[in-house]
């Protein structure tokens, strides 16, 4: 006997069908971004002894990148209001596409760098969409599913960026070494937008009287090129006249941004929030904690490789411990810790931190370059473990004291601060790593931790001035 199915059901059926299709371009789109984000810790130095570039190739790889996606995040999701989310989820799929074959076939530093800076400035285009589209289309139930499975495949990604990498570079596929780490996103990102053009449902091209604050945008990409130019072009060529005026250009031009926000009909930053003592402090402490956390993870990358003279897959596993630690962590915050300790995880995510940067010093004071991959493991995870509760709790808890209408565009500028801070971070602290290499790398890594370590120290009293408790339910999608 044939069982004849309700119009209903069939329609009911398809529908879930297509809430999964649209979720999982969602999540190709967010992996590429954080798997990109990553691979350039571990392929840096492979990159830079192939190109040619040195230092200064090393240093641009990785800020490049989050420079572009954190100063045009916000952007994008004003972007996507006004010209619409689909078309601009496709544009950003198909520039980063585009952006990653000119990375991968680069011949030179220069083109390379400008690839990376595109790759970022697409994906910026790209990652709000998604969270937008989702927001609209999806009922409860599964916009509850959706934040799910976020945080697994965006943890996975951040592991199998820099282990993907150590595993091409080791491959060394067709003789390319490190290029098909940039390659591989050509086949994934054909496939997304193939999938995205059948799959994401068409909207009404969005609302043109959306403003986007282009002026603000630009003021604060002048503001942040010249500050990591200038840090970057000193500490690896000298102090000279250029790399000081482009410090006191960027000084400048992030007084004009301040203005501009002051001022500005439809600012990047509502100037409420700037007023809300515990947003700004959550800033300060995610500026520091995000700029430190960030930069460290990519210096014992370059310690293990040029240091400890291991392969790029043997550093790559041997960050293996930390980012488990961070993936851990993270996910026992937002199952259930931030909403129950608030700014007490914070705290305790930053003192973890201390404790396993200061096993890390013991570590290389006591046994310099002749310390082996597996006695840093335990002191690598225990770093894993205070960066995933910070980095998964500050956003979150900055959030507690933010009004209703303040919440959209206060985690809009939390996540640009966040890649900013990165930028910094991976520009600032690699900086001072080769800076203080003169003198042995086991030196250089020992300058480098204790930075690190009065960077955490001095940041944690500000929690006392954070929110108390984290907002109740999921965290809004940024404007």
């Amino acid at each position: 006997m044939t069982t004849v199915k309700e119009p209903g059901a069939v329609a009911t059926s398809r529908s879930s069908r297509l809430m999964w299709a649209i979720l999982g371009v969602v999540l190709l789109a967010d992996a590429l971004d954080v798997i990109d984000a990553t691979v350039t810790n571990i392929a840096a130095p492979t990159i830079a002894a192939e190109l040619g570039g040195g230092e200064s190739l090393i240093k641009w790889l990785g800020p490049a990148y989050m420079l572009a996606m954190g100063v045009l995040l916000v952007v994008g999701g004003r972007l996507g209001d006004k010209f619409g989310q689909r078309r601009l989820f496709l544009i950003g799929v198909a520039g980063f596409t585009l952006a990653s074959a000119v990375a991968g076939f680069a011949p030179d530093p220069a083109l390379l760098i400008v690839a990376r800076v595109a790759q970022g400035a697409f994906g910026a285009l790209l990652i709000p969409q998604g969270m937008a589209i989702m927001t609209k289309n999806f009922d409860r139930e599964m916009l509850g599913k959706a934040f799910g499975l976020f945080g697994p495949v965006l943890g996975i990604s951040s592991v199998a960026g820099p282990v993907l990498a150590g595993f091409i570079i080791s491959a060394d596929i067709f003789g390319l070494t490190w290029r098909p780490i940039f390659l591989l996103n050509l086949v994934l990102g054909v496939i997304g937008l193939i999938v995205a053009v059948k799959v994401l449902p068409r909207d009404d091209d969005g609302d043109r009287s959306t403003v986007v604050d282009g002026w603000g945008s630009g003021l604060l990409a002048v503001t942040m090129l010249g500050l990591l130019y200038g840090l970057i072009e000193g500490s690896t060529n000298g102090w000279g006249v250029i790399p000081v005026v482009s410090i006191v250009v960027g000084v400048l031009f992030f007084a004009g941004f301040a203005y501009r926000q002051r001022t500005a009909a439809d600012p990047l930053i509502m100037p409420s929030l700037m007023k809300n003592r515990g947003f700004t402090s959550g800033m300060l402490v995610g500026l520091a904690a995000f700029a430190a956390g960030t930069g460290l993870i990519f210096v014992l990358s370059l310690f293990l490789q040029e240091g400890l003279h291991a392969s790029a897959r043997t550093a790559s596993l041997g960050l293996v411990p930390l980012t488990l630690g961070l993936i851990a962590a993270g996910f026992a915050a937002m199952g259930g810790m931030v909403a129950k300790l608030g700014r007490r995880l914070v705290f305790i995510g930053l003192t973890v931190t201390f404790v396993g940067c200061a096993a890390v010093l013991a570590l290389v004071e006591a046994y310099g370059t002749d310390v082996s991959i597996w006695a840093l493991a335990p002191a690598l995870l225990v770093i894993g473990v205070g960066i995933g509760f910070s980095f998964s709790t500050i956003p979150t808890v900055a959030l507690g004291d933010a009004r209703p209408e303040e919440a959209g565009s206060a985690s809009g500028s939390l996540s640009s601060i966040q890649q900013l801070a990165s930028a910094i971070g991976s520009a600032v602290v690699t900086s001072i790593f080769f800076q203080s290499a003169g003198t042995g790398l086991a030196h250089a890594m020992n300058v480098t931790l204790i930075v690190v370590l009065a960077v955490t120290a001095l940041s944690i009293p500000i929690v006392t001035l954070m929110p108390r408790k984290a907002p109740a339910g999921p965290p809004p999608p940024p404007e």
